[in-house]
């Protein structure tokens, strides 16, 4: 049985692979960072007590902040495949918090390496890395955006995928590791954060649909992304460590849509027009705008066999019906009294 060690497990892409890996027959370890409230919301549906003896996934406390504990993990797993998908994500935060974005995302990735090159070395192991990079590294580069495009990051967070794919080429060619970069375009889910702005939109509509909330407030709608959905992007993180050599890949569908084509979407889904409800809120602008990022996939397809299933329509309808289940729940709790929080609502 393979064992597979995920860092950010927790979240959206770390929730999917986590249980793409299960239906594969692996042990399944995450990495999750200890806070006085519980975090593991998305994959408790997986979860088993250690003590089951058919439990296959098992969680760690650490950080990328701290390369002794990365160490320690390491050597009580003994993974053969890690998937490096821990980082602070929200680019808008990261205009607000650029050092602690840097330390953990590109810094952070070095610890990684550095602590798996020690493994290595005394182990004489065999561990193939997945080193997650992101569109946002692209930045203002024209479009259609590929392996061999020039980087232009633009905000903080970018610039630290950027120092943390320049590690993983580096520690590839230095030290014959096998990591392989993934460019994953934008992926989004049922299981995308609420500050982000697709999931705030879909969140919305389903509480002004029930009447929840009165309005959303956005930022740039004129903004392009490249819309995939996660569940079929974690699929091809596992098939770049099958592969016979490492390598770096864009991960998108090649179709791009303006945030305003997905608030459209996702209104008329549920019969609604969404400029009687969307205000736009100058704070939601980035200090540095990325205009439009549309990626070319066809080496994936090429070398991996690899293509999205699920289209930009399918992907707004499927975040759509959820949170509207979501939403429903909520106006039974206020129908019978309670008071329900908009968390989230002014966020993204």
């Amino acid at each position: 049985m393979k064992k597979a060690l995920i860092n950010g497990i927790t979240g959206q892409d770390g929730a999917y692979l986590a249980e793409f890996l299960l239906k594969k027959d692996y042990e399944v370890h995450g990495i999750i960072r200890r806070a006085s409230m519980f975090n593991t919301q998305r994959i408790d549906h997986l979860y088993r007590d250690p003590h089951d003896p058919n439990a296959r996934l098992f969680l760690h406390y650490g950080d990328l902040s701290d390369g002794t504990g990365l160490r320690r993990i390491l050597e009580a797993v003994q993974p053969d495949e890690i998937y490096n998908l821990g980082a602070q994500s929200h680019v808008k935060v990261s205009f607000d918090q650029p050092e602690y974005t840097a330390d953990v995302v590109g810094t952070g990735t070095l610890r990684l390496f550095e602590a798996v090159r020690d493994h290595l070395k005394n182990s004489k192991s065999d561990i193939r890395l997945y080193q997650a990079g992101s569109s946002e590294m692209f930045g203002s580069a024209a479009p259609p955006q590929l392996e061999t495009t020039a980087f232009e990051p633009r905000s903080p967070y970018a610039i630290s995928k950027v120092a943390g794919y320049w590690f993983a080429r580096n520690y590839r060619e230095a030290y014959d590791m096998f990591i392989a970069n993934g460019i994953l375009f934008n992926h989004e889910s049922p299981l995308r954060g609420e500050t982000f702005v697709t999931r705030k939109i879909t969140r919305a509509v389903g509480r002004i649909k029930l009447g929840l909330q009165d309005k959303l407030f956005l930022g740039n709608l004129d903004a392009k992304r490249d819309w995939g959905f996660a569940g079929d992007y974690v699929e091809v993180m596992w098939k770049m460590l099958q592969h016979s050599e490492p390598d770096d890949f864009v991960v998108a569908t090649g179709e791009a849509h303006s945030v305003r084509e997905f608030l459209e979407a996702a209104f008329i889904h549920v019969g609604l027009d969404f400029k009687k409800y969307v205000e736009i809120d100058q704070r939601y602008f980035r200090p540095t705008e990325v205009d439009h990022l549309l990626g070319d996939p066809s080496k994936a397809a090429e070398k991996l066999s690899w293509k999205p299933k699920v289209s930009f329509q399918g992907l707004v309808a499927m975040m759509v019906d959820h949170d509207m289940e979501q939403a429903e729940r909520e106006k039974l709790l206020v129908d019978a009294g309670h008071k329900v929080g908009q968390e989230g609502v002014a966020n993204g």
